[in-house]
């Protein structure tokens, strides 16, 4: 099985739609099969960035708000979009400020993954955050957040209850979880 060739063929291709943040287009394609069909992609203009912020009594920082596309209210880790091409953990000290108000000292790369690779291209990546100093969160227009502060353990039983489920905080809460489990933290 040869896993580096593309089975797909591309006859043509037609941006549907564009703004800031996504493009979508659509494909006119040979499945792996041979079969006509159509597949549709979302290109992200931004990478997604997330971070873990944990302080020296293992509490972790979570920002509740409601998401628009889901209709719903959603407990995450702080995170945002960061430009590609840019260097992702300056994108990661910008939304940790941005959003809990918080700096830290120290910055490990966690988690980097796919979001949904069956429909788009957005790659994320997560940071552990320590060394946490306070200072003034700087919330965007766009945003109405809510901050907690909770003991990793119940950030974890969080996403075992079905309470968390932001696949980027999910993916970084359970990286902390094993990293504390294998003690390298």
């Amino acid at each position: 099985m040869d896993t580096q060739t593309n089975p797909w063929t591309i006859l043509s291709s037609e941006m549907k739609y564009d703004n800031p943040w996504i493009r979508v287009t659509e494909h006119q394609v040979l499945n792996p099969s041979g079969g006509p069909g159509i597949y549709g992609i979302v290109h992200f203009k931004n990478a997604a960035i997330g971070v873990v912020a944990l302080d020296e009594e293992n509490h972790i920082y979570l920002v509740g708000q409601y998401r628009f596309a889901l209709e719903q209210f959603s407990w995450e880790i702080p995170e945002g979009g960061g430009s590609l091409g840019k260097d992702p953990l300056e994108g990661a000290k910008r939304e940790l400020l941005e959003e809990t108000g918080l700096v830290a000292s120290d910055w490990t790369p966690i988690v980097k993954m796919h979001l949904s690779n069956s429909v788009c291209d957005e790659a994320g990546v997560v940071y552990l955050a320590r060394g946490l100093e306070q200072r003034t969160a700087e919330p965007e227009e766009t945003e109405q957040l809510y901050i907690k502060r909770i003991p990793f353990e119940t950030a974890y039983q969080m996403v075992k209850n079905y309470e968390i489920t932001d696949s980027l905080s999910i993916a970084a809460i359970q990286k902390i979880k094993l990293m504390m489990l294998e003690g390298e933290i």
